[in-house]
């Protein structure tokens, strides 16, 4: 079919080929920005340290974006932000660490808020009350990363940059030690505790101490450690022994380590090494006696005053110790005496004992044998025997004393008994006793109320005789005396008279015969001697009236 005449006069589409895009120069300012952010933006974060948590019971005075974290007092981050955990039981802080510190981002690295802290030891963190808290930081040994920490409630007492070693003590009960408390070496304090937990068997407590450099060097594997809490108080046979290392250490406790003087000179002890940590320096310094006798007495007196513990002694050197005070009963007799169990450390007595005997045996079995019978001749041949001493009378304390006996009744020792049982001697103490109580029996007979009553009436008695003699001697004074004085001057008249009549007659009598002035003046040395006899007389009396009423004395009567 023809087509139709109308639509032979539309125009016709052709195809052309599509023309390339041209891009304009404007565009490669964006381009550039963009690489140069990219750019900025890589050169950040390599420049940048890691981001860590830190998870702490509290946030006291930890802010974002004003609290450091520092390291040796310099700031190796920032806090970025600071929110509750997921249970709301603790804060999760988050900080941004410089890149400088990122190696130290490990498993073992501590982290503590820095604040002002004061205790018996002294008081730290002052800084902070003008720049505010701050987040501490200690490095770890580990080389693990890590970016996720748990932070310390109490930051801790030796960092890693102090020098010295840390060793490990084991005791009983922890007593009134805490973290701080000094160590003292001679009285010094050498270091302090840093931590403390209980054994995983719950028995014991682990203190962990740091000794500072370069006192650590005198810890060696043979050092006592003891704990020095408070005041030291003992009460023992020796008497009261009271001691204390300082203030501190009496409000807030402490640890002295000391070597034993008998030791040899030794290397130091490594670190971490393990200690035990005894309760006095009484227990800590003594001796480890590698062999122990037990022994049983038997006393037939009161062992009061014997506590367990108590020294027994040899001439007064401890060599050995009370374990036990009881009492033995006899259930045939019903008769009952003290039982007191000790030991006998032999290598304290005898370094060494007689060389000579069998080689044939084993030497445990030989060293048993020739301690018994070493014992054996020191109480059947020197008379050994135990005897109970008051160590002082002041607190009452005792102790056992081993000395010789000679005069002792024969014993030995029954070395098949399962504890051989050492004689004993009656101590000084019982027989004084039973004197004093002899004297007092004999004071009690003492009639003291007759004697008392017949002393009260040999006084009133007395008391009479001595009114009457001083009445008696009042009238002498009064009339004797005046009389008396009145009758010798009386004689002294006459005397001169006489004297001047005798020299008259003698001037008479010049020229007369011989034999009549001898007779003359033989009276007159008769009248003279006379006259002096007189004057004699009246002194005496003078000096002693009351020979008129007794009597001369014996003894002046003698002479």
């Amino acid at each position: 079919m023809a087509p139709e005449p109308e639509h032979e006069d539309l125009p016709q589409a052709t195809v052309e080929p599509r023309r390339r895009a041209h891009y304009s120069a404007i565009w490669a300012v964006p381009a550039l920005a963009i690489l140069v952010a990219i750019g900025i933006a890589v050169q950040r974060y390599l420049s940048e340290g890691p981001t860590i948590s830190i998870v702490f019971k509290t946030a006291d005075g930890v802010e974002a974006g004003k609290t450091f974290v520092k390291y040796k007092d310099v700031n190796i981050g920032q806090v970025t932000a600071v929110r509750l955990t997921e249970d709301l039981g603790s804060v999760e802080v988050t900080a941004k660490i410089a890149k400088s510190a990122a190696a130290l981002m490990v498993e073992d690295a501590r982290f503590w808020v820095v604040r002002p802290r004061i205790s018996l030891s002294g008081i730290s963190g002052l800084s902070t009350l003008l720049s505010g808290n701050y987040i501490g930081f200690e490095a770890g040994v580990s080389t693990a990363r890590a970016r996720h920490f748990t932070g310390v409630g109490v930051p801790p007492i030796v960092t890693g940059g102090e020098s010295g070693s840390q060793f490990v003590l084991t005791a009983r009960d922890l007593g009134s030690l805490s973290v701080s408390s000094p160590v003292y070496y001679r009285r010094v304090p050498v270091g302090q505790v840093i931590a403390y937990e209980l054994a995983a068997d719950g028995t014991s407590v682990v203190v962990r101490i740091f000794v500072n450099a370069p006192y650590d060097k005198f810890v060696t594997a043979s050092t006592r450690f003891w704990n020095a809490s408070g005041v030291d108080m003992s009460l023992s046979a020796s008497g009261l022994d009271l001691r204390t290392q300082s203030l501190v250490s009496l409000l807030e406790g402490g640890i002295v380590f000391e070597s034993p003087m008998r030791v040899a000179p030794e290397s130091p002890a490594a670190a971490d090494a393990n200690f035990r940590l005894f309760a006095d320096r009484k227990a800590a310094m003594k001796l480890d006696e590698s062999i122990a006798t037990p022994y049983v007495l038997h006393f037939s007196e009161s062992v009061r005053g014997l506590s367990i513990g108590a020294p027994v002694t040899f001439f007064g050197v401890p060599v050995g110790e009370v374990t036990d005070v009881g009492l033995s009963m006899d259930v045939k007799t019903l008769e009952g005496r003290p039982r007191v169990a000790i030991l006998v450390f032999p290598e304290r007595v005898m370094n060494a004992l007689t060389p000579g005997q069998e080689q044939k045996l084993q030497p445990a079995e030989q060293d048993r044998q020739l301690r018994h019978a070493f014992m054996r001749q020191m109480v059947e041949r020197r008379g050994l025997r135990a005897q109970l001493m008051t160590g002082s009378l002041l607190t009452g304390q005792r102790y056992v004393s081993l000395g010789y006996f000679p005069k002792a009744p024969k014993a030995r020792i029954d070395w098949d008994l399962p504890v051989p049982e050492l004689p004993t001697i009656q101590s000084a103490l019982p027989e004084l006793e039973a004197r004093l109580g002899n004297i007092v029996e004999k004071l009690e007979r003492v009639p003291f109320d007759t004697i008392g009553d017949d002393l009260v009436t040999t006084l009133a008695t007395l008391r009479e005789s001595l009114q009457d003699a001083r009445t008696v001697l009042g009238n002498f004074d009064a009339r004797v005396v005046p009389a008396l004085e009145s009758t010798l001057e009386e004689a002294r008249g006459a005397l001169r008279s006489a004297e001047k009549m005798l020299t008259s007659t003698e001037a008479n009598l010049v020229g007369a015969s011989a034999p009549g002035q001898i007779e003359l003046r033989r009276a007159l040395s008769e009248l003279a001697r006379a006259a002096r006899s007189l004057r004699v007389l009246a002194d005496y009396l003078e000096r002693h009236p009351e020979s008129l009423i007794r009597g001369k004395p014996a003894e002046s009567a003698t002479k």
